[in-house]
């Protein structure tokens, strides 16, 4: 598991689940399986885990897992309701989400998430999704590719870049990352190429994957069907998935202003348990880098 994916602020996350040996929970980001293994261990005979993936590894990661009442549920976590009313559950004690792509998939090259390995453009979590990151770059409009760029990459000359990737296609169709590369390579500023490189990738891996849409679909699922007092645990490793997930627990809402009733209470379905995000320990992050960018989110059903 631990070359798969070592699971970042691991005691965090079990402690922010507050879990009970005879409960009902959901990790909604399988991946290698480190999170889920954590809280089976505290779960009872009674107790049930919901595992969700919709990458097809996930199915080897999960081999040797014998509790009776672990399921993998080789689906996206937009579906969280959906599955649940298929195993008769209606809510649940907690839900995990472990946000971003695991180091697996950054290191297997074929799936074209890295700029370190040349490979087709794909990028897609999982193969059944409709589009891939090469069908972004040499089919969207030069004004989608600058909303994406500039959105998603948080790319400050995000209209240039999307200028120089629709001259270069026509010249010759972008397939590979260093075809990708190669095109934008002169926009990248000097001595900060992999930063600039990074979201580049940032931007298309969101777009082909709906990564944002997902979250905000999951997480209003999750405040549906989690019972009174019932945890929410989000770790975040960038401000566009975090904005989302404080925002929800903060207002209720994604976008605009909180919206409250007669005598001014927040009308939201969430309170936060930690006041100040939590981020990993200086301990952790100099054995797993991936833990520097890490954000822990914790919150509990009101009603």
């Amino acid at each position: 598991m631990s070359e798969y994916h070592q699971p970042v602020m691991l005691k965090e996350c079990i402690e922010g689940l507050a879990i009970k040996p005879e409960g009902i929970y959901v990790d909604v980001t399988f991946g290698g399986g480190g999170h889920s293994r954590a809280i089976l261990e505290h779960l009872g005979d009674k107790g049930k885990l919901l595992s969700f993936d919709q990458d097809i590894d996930a199915k080897q990661q999960a081999k040797g897992i014998e509790h009776p009442g672990f399921y993998l549920i080789m689906a996206n976590f937009r579906f969280l309701k959906k599955y649940l009313k298929v195993y008769g559950i209606k809510q649940v004690d907690g839900i995990l989400a472990d946000l971003g792509i695991s180091s697996h998939q950054i290191d297997t090259p074929e799936r074209g998430f890295s700029t370190r390995f040349d490979a087709r453009l794909d990028m897609r979590m999982s193969e059944n999704l409709p589009i891939t990151a090469r069908d972004v770059v040499n089919d969207y409009s030069e004004a989608e590719l600058h909303k994406i760029l500039g959105m998603y990459g948080e790319l400050k000359n995000a209209k240039t870049v999307a200028s120089t990737l629709v001259r270069s296609r026509h010249a010759q169709a972008i397939d590979t990352v260093e075809q990708l590369k190669q095109a934008v390579q002169r926009h990248a500023p000097r001595g900060r190429e992999h930063k600039f490189f990074a979201q580049v990738f940032q931007a298309l891996r969101i777009e082909v994957n709906e990564e944002i849409k997902v979250l905000e679909e999951m997480l209003e699922q999750a405040a549906e069907v989690l019972k009174p007092q019932g945890r929410l645990v989000v770790m975040s490793y960038h401000s566009l998935e975090d904005r989302p997930v404080k925002n929800y627990i903060q207002k209720g809402k994604f976008r605009g202003e909180a919206d409250k009733d007669m005598f001014g209470n927040v009308l939201k379905p969430l309170r936060a348990i930690n006041r100040k995000i939590i981020t990993a320990t200086e301990e952790e992050i100099a054995i797993n880098n991936r833990a520097r960018s890490a954000k822990l989110r914790v919150a509990e059903k009101l009603f």
